[in-house]
């Protein structure tokens, strides 16, 4: 089986990464000439992602790209400790939360899928893709076409293919919070934790990097689309000026990111056809720091799919098995953009609820999310092809 693979990120190289496992013959086409370069912030890959990579043969390489972070600390905007719980899993799971740049993520995915003898062709942009009989042949902006058995759409939140696959799919719409990040330093802040400020004007998060610099995001809220060009370090300072540590942060910046809007995809109704598939961004973002683990459980999920049924069962099978987490872990998203964008009565409200909820319902709340396991039985049978 031959497969292209549209897009070279997170979800596009864990996929190509993926159907080699199985013994597919995979060319991933990317638009940019480097994927893994200085592209969002840094991002969080909880243990169910960790489980994924670990099937894929990639754990150790990005463990080494990231650090370890044990503990989640939540806070009010007044200083208030929320909750102290652990990062990304279950109190006594052994695959601890890591942190890294997307750019070192895509970097380590995209060598191990090259190493599986992936091939990469980036500068090719789609625009087009036609199902003839048993193959899709795949059109791109360059003028170049390429056929195979199955095009993944591993393209991303403004993705093509999800419009090929449907012209009246969703599109992505802004979700009322924009983004901005970058390192502080001077400060010290407790190694391998992440903390979150629910600020009055949105969420605020930091970590202490091994280097002792602190990694920072603002997820400022804001009901009207900003000019993201009239967004700068002095506004920021300005609307956290009322919490200590995001303040304090922010007058130690270091290294400034560009600003970026934060976007929804309302439910797509199509994920698939007999030859075409979407996968992580392009079929369901999710955020919630699980879109890059969402994304790499999809690729597992895919492949074990194609190991065992002729394709267009396969697909259908994949698409009945992810629906209903992702549809859960939206759910869990949008009740994580409401706690950010909380006006005064309800940030009370939380600061009053917030600690009895955590300290007695986090585990029974998590363990649908982190204890789950797209890889059960899959590392020992992989790699026999098809």
């Amino acid at each position: 089986m031959r497969a292209i693979v549209i897009g070279g990120g997170v979800g596009g190289a864990a996929s190509a990464i993926a159907l080699r496992r199985v013994g597919v013959e995979v060319t991933i086409y990317e638009a940019y000439a480097d994927p893994a370069g200085p592209v969002g912030s840094f991002l969080s890959l909880a243990s169910n992602g960790l489980r994924a990579l670990d099937a894929l043969g990639c754990l150790a390489t990005v463990q080494k790209a990231g650090w370890p972070v044990e503990r989640q600390r939540l806070w009010a905007e007044t200083g208030k400790l929320l909750g102290d719980t652990p990062r990304g899993r279950l109190a006594g799971d052994p695959l601890m939360s890591v942190t890294l740049m997307r750019g070192q993520l895509v970097k380590a995915l995209r060598a191990h899928a090259v190493h599986a003898g992936v091939r990469i062709v980036t500068g090719q942009r789609l625009v087009g893709a036609v199902t003839q009989g048993q193959t899709v042949r795949a059109e791109f902006d360059t003028g170049l076409t390429a056929e195979a058995d199955l095009l993944v759409g591993a393209d991303g939140i403004w993705s093509t293919t999800r419009r090929i696959l449907d012209p009246g799919a969703p599109e992505p719409t802004y979700a009322g919070l924009y983004s901005a990040s970058g390192t502080a330093s001077g400060l010290t802040i407790t190694p391998g934790t992440f903390n979150m400020v629910f600020g009055r004007n949105g969420a605020f998060i930091y970590l202490a990097a091994p280097d002792g610099s602190i990694w920072w995001s603002a997820q400022v809220a804001s009901p009207r689309q900003p000019d993201l060009d009239a967004i700068d370090l002095g506004l920021l300072q300005r609307l956290y000026r009322h919490e200590q540590m995001p303040s304090a942060i922010l007058a130690t910046v270091t290294e400034w990111h560009r600003p970026t809007l934060m976007h929804v995809l309302a439910e797509v109704p199509t994920w698939h056809s007999d030859r075409i598939v979407l996968v992580g961004d392009a079929g369901h973002p999710v955020g919630a720091g699980q879109g890059a683990s969402m994304a790499i459980e999809d690729a597992v999920v895919l492949a074990r799919a194609l190991e065992y049924s002729d394709l267009p069962i396969a697909l259908g099978d994949y698409a009945w098995q992810r629906r209903a987490r992702i549809a859960k872990m939206v759910k869990s998203a949008s009740a994580n953009r409401d706690a950010k964008t909380a006006g005064p009565i309800a940030r009370r409200l939380r600061n009053l609820f917030m600690p009895l909820a955590l300290r007695h319902f986090y585990e029974r709340g998590t363990s649908w999310l982190y204890t789950h396991d797209v890889t059960a039985g899959w590392r020992a049978s992989a790699g026999t092809g098809r």
